[in-house]
């Protein structure tokens, strides 16, 4: 059930914000429509409230869109996902009723992360037992060190609904929590302290490390949660949305539809309106005033309580002095290619390729982000094309490629106030520069494809910042740090009536952490009213026939706890 803009494509989800649109009254205003303002949405939508989805961008989606230039399509933030192939597991039960089973996986083959370090190649495989294998094949004396490894990400899974529940209960039922759910002493430890008690081999600490992208901070500087989570996730492989990324907003905007609601687009929200202590609307940046009982905010903490938020309101809550134990998450430069061959034709697989120049992450990160001529401390490159078996029926004879790598902030922040395109001559040549080295990086790892590019075009953190909307150009929120998981007011219920959290800043960064931070706060609002939809979630239900049409694999690990 595709809502295409008003030029009817199908990339462009929702409908033109215009204040004469705004009928009838909602249960709820929702500002942003990444996978968690949707989720959240869904789950409303679907216990009988009519929502009203803002969103500033031109399309729905958040980090989840798509967008076609030149005859091209790629995606922003969709690469992969992890835990949804198989019926049963907490992903898959969440993305089926969340989209009423609209959303089909391709399945991305055994070999789904291939790291390069410095000379060496390593590959993460499907399965908790051929990834032990794979990694005690080439670790030969870190046997003992890997089978404790693999057991304590999934003990940090197993405490995952504690930390989940932890954001809808008061601080004083914590003990009550953590009786039922109790968590590893090593849960919020840095993720090299945890894995450096395990083995002094930091070849190996890198390998298991090799996604720290997916998460934005590098193993000195992040959490073990987030990294078992991710490490987790992919246990099973990876998968691709069949239609592409743009497939998510598209499932998860029909069941509010359905339910009376609306997401509107082109739909800037210029303040959270509060009167006497509680939140009570939206007013938009035409003047317009949109009044709710209900608002929640899932574009960022920083945007909520630096931007939205009125400064009375924001200090009678303390939230301003609270976001200082908080910092925005990684930036990102990233190149968008597209090829007039296939995929197949030019030898593209669907594995993720990540490429470190050794096994120093932290160090490598600090010294690129003090001097860009240095290597880039890591690069991953993408082969969507490859991944989607709809592509060659609506794309024919092409193929897209995208590169992602960290870049600093600080770098860009003096055109922080230029107009998008109207940069300037030198920001345009850095542009340059950094997509052509990462070019390079390509044509190292695909010599083939040097001199078949028929288009690209560079991204940077003010791409971001222009389209995402957020301040520093930040991909995943806030910082991924054991200090950030000890802020109990990263919740979804916040000390201002009527006023949600919702989104990656509330719960963990990706697709399925925003989807279920959406559920979460649909259940802090419903209350007791929730239950039904606890029982749906809870509830297997039998896939359709046509929920995956590509070949997937027989489960190969226990479903998360």
């Amino acid at each position: 059930m595709t809502q295409q803009g008003e030029r009817g494509n199908p990339l462009r989800i929702g409908r033109r914000y215009r204040s004469q649109r705004i009928e009838g009254c909602f249960d709820a205003v929702i500002i942003g429509s990444g996978p968690a303002g949707l989720a959240a949405g869904v789950c409303l939508s679907k216990s009988g409230k009519r929502v009203l989805v803002l969103e500033q961008h031109y399309t729905a989606g958040g980090f989840s869109h798509s967008y076609s230039r030149h005859g091209y399509e790629w995606d922003v933030g969709v690469h992969y996902i992890g835990d949804v192939g198989h019926r049963g597991t907490v992903s898959s039960r969440l993305c089926d009723y969340l989209t009423d089973r609209r959303l089909r996986w391709a399945y991305m083959g055994d070999n789904y992360d291939r790291f390069y370090i410095g000379g060496e190649q390593f590959d993460l495989v499907a399965g908790e037992k051929a990834l032990r294998d794979e990694l005690a094949s080439r670790f030969p004396d870190d046997t003992e060190a890997i089978d404790r490894y693999l057991d304590m990400i999934r003990q940090v899974s197993k405490a995952m609904p504690g930390v989940s529940v932890d954001k809808l209960l008061p601080r004083w039922m914590g003990a009550l929590r953590r009786f039922i759910w109790p968590a590893p002493e090593y849960l919020n430890r840095t993720t090299y302290q945890v894995l450096r008690d395990l083995t002094p081999n930091e070849k190996l600490i890198a390998v298991l490390c090799g996604q720290y992208g997916d998460n934005g901070l590098p193993p000195r500087r992040s959490s073990f949660l987030i990294h078992a989570l991710i490490a987790r996730h992919y246990l099973n492989g990876g998968y691709y949305p069949i239609g592409g990324a743009s497939k998510i907003a598209d499932g998860l905007l029909a069941p509010i539809k359905q339910a009376g609601g609306e997401v509107f687009t082109y739909a800037r929200v210029e303040q959270i309106l509060v009167e006497s202590g509680r939140a009570v609307g939206v007013r938009m940046a035409d003047g317009f005033e949109i009044r709710s009982p209900v608002v929640i905010s899932a574009c960022g903490v920083f945007n909520t309580f630096k931007r939205l938020l009125p400064d009375a309101a924001a200090r009678a809550g303390s939230y301003r002095e609270k976001l200082h134990a908080v910092r925005p998450a990684m930036a990102h430069v990233g190149v968008y290619i597209g090829i007039r061959e296939s995929a197949e034709s030019l030898g593209l697989g669907k594995t993720n390729l990540w490429i470190y120049p050794d096994e120093f992450h932290d160090a490598n990160l600090e010294s690129f982000s003090q001097d860009m001529r240095r290597p880039f401390p890591a690069v991953y490159i993408s082969f969507p094309s490859a991944k989607d078996p709809s592509w060659d029926e609506r794309y024919p004879g092409r193929a897209t490629i995208e590169i992602v790598a960290p870049t600093p902030w600080k770098w860009f922040a003096r055109w922080q106030d230029t107009p998008w395109g109207k940069r300037g001559e030198e920001y345009e040549a850095l542009k340059v520069q950094l997509g052509r080295r990462l070019l390079e990086v390509l044509y190292e790892k695909h010599p083939q494809l040097r001199g078949k590019i028929d288009y690209y075009e560079v991204s940077t953190p003010l791409s971001t910042r222009h389209f995402g909307n957020y301040g520093h150009g930040e991909i995943y929120g806030i910082d991924h740090d054991p200090r950030r998981f000890e802020q109990h007011w990263l919740r979804p219920k916040t000390s201002i009536k009527g006023l949600y959290l919702s989104g990656q800043d509330t719960l963990t960064c990706g697709i399925m952490g925003a989807m279920c931070s959406g559920a979460i706060t649909a259940v802090s609002v419903l209350g007791w009213r929730s239950i039904g939809m606890l029982r749906a979630l809870a509830r297997r239900q039998p896939r359709r026939r046509d929920n995956a049409s590509v070949p997937m694999p027989a489960p190969v690990a226990r479903e998360p706890g």
